[in-house]
């Protein structure tokens, strides 16, 4: 049994065999590929004179330009380090002494006295014809082509009267005030159930559309029991209302009231305070129970709670 399973198994044709031979050999070929590449490539030398070369370079050009920026002209129009001069570079010495001055005022004569070239003393001029000033003795060291040093040798020469700084005109610019005559508007106060919409846009804050809407409100009531009742109308910000609420009174006009006992569904739907499911409500109460006897008899209703009571009741009547 067990041979013919190996027998099976590990028993090959010619032509297996041959196929194995082949794969084997494929494989191995594969494996040493590798190691074979290295016989049929040849490594080029790279030359890296080249590339160091312009390596170098590039490191000249930026010392150079790093130079530079310490650099400003001199009289002969080349550049000279203001720290430190160039090896083998001189620049002719210039008879200089030093005295008290005054770089607001002191003249050419008297800057080529302490020292100074040509060209910086043309520097220094134009600056003081646009209008530039020196404040204090320091501010001599910001002078283009005045070398550290030559700064540092003047500074305590330096007598400065006192100078005014001066401001962009924005800044000292003179603002006339223009005044227009102006009379605060005075408002009488406003019995709020007979004012029309003119008297209600007299008070601040109030518009055309705000007036309108406050008397449409008061209209559908019936009239207004309390100054309160103005801010609950539509849109109206209660900032306006409190900035105005001092110049409303209320008068003696009665508000109308509506008869619960014979009044239909529609007349009292269209009260603000009642709209259509309290309407109801009291008219099913009184089919099914009978006319009320009193205003407060609507109490009973389940829906009507003390804060609506309170808030309807002056609006209702029995008879």
């Amino acid at each position: 049994m067990w041979r013919d399973f190996i027998k099976d198994y590990f028993s090959f044709t010619a032509k297996e065999r041959k196929g194995a031979i082949i794969i084997v050999v494929i494989i191995l070929l594969i494996l040493s590929a590798p190691l074979l590449f290295s016989y049929f490539h040849k490594n080029i030398p790279v030359d890296h004179k080249e590339f160091e070369k312009e390596i170098a370079q590039l490191k000249i050009a930026k010392n150079d330009s790093t130079r530079n920026k310490n650099f400003n002209k001199n009289y002969e129009n080349e550049y000279v380090n203001d720290y430190s001069l160039p090896a083998g570079k001189k620049l002719p010495a210039i008879p200089a002494e030093v005295f008290y001055f005054d770089p607001n005022t002191a003249t050419a004569d008297d800057w080529q006295r302490l020292g100074l070239r040509d060209k910086t003393i043309k520097t220094i001029q134009n600056y003081i014809l646009k209008g530039g000033k020196f404040y204090k003795p320091e501010d001599i060291s910001k002078i283009w082509g005045l070398s550290p040093s030559d700064a540092k040798r003047l500074i305590p020469y330096v007598k400065i009267k006192t100078v005014a700084k001066e401001y962009p005109s924005s800044e000292k610019k003179e603002y006339t005030k223009t005044t227009s005559p102006y009379t605060p508007k005075i408002v009488q106060s406003i019995d709020i159930n007979e004012a029309d919409t003119s008297a209600f846009i007299s008070l601040r804050g109030i518009g055309s559309k705000l007036s309108l809407r406050i008397v449409s409100f008061r209209d559908k009531l019936g009239g207004f029991y309390s100054i309160d009742q103005v801010g609950e109308t539509y849109m109206l910000p209660d900032s306006t209302f409190q900035s105005i609420k001092r110049f409303l009174s209320l008068g003696n006009t009665p508000v109308k009231k509506i008869n619960i006992n014979a009044a239909s569904i529609d007349e009292m739907k269209t009260h603000p305070y009642l709209r259509y499911n309290l309407a109801n409500a009291i008219f099913q109460y009184r089919q099914q129970h009978g006319n009320f006897s009193s205003v407060a008899g609507i109490k009973k209703i389940m829906i009507v709670s003390d804060e609506i009571f309170v808030k309807l009741s002056p609006y209702l009547s029995v008879e």
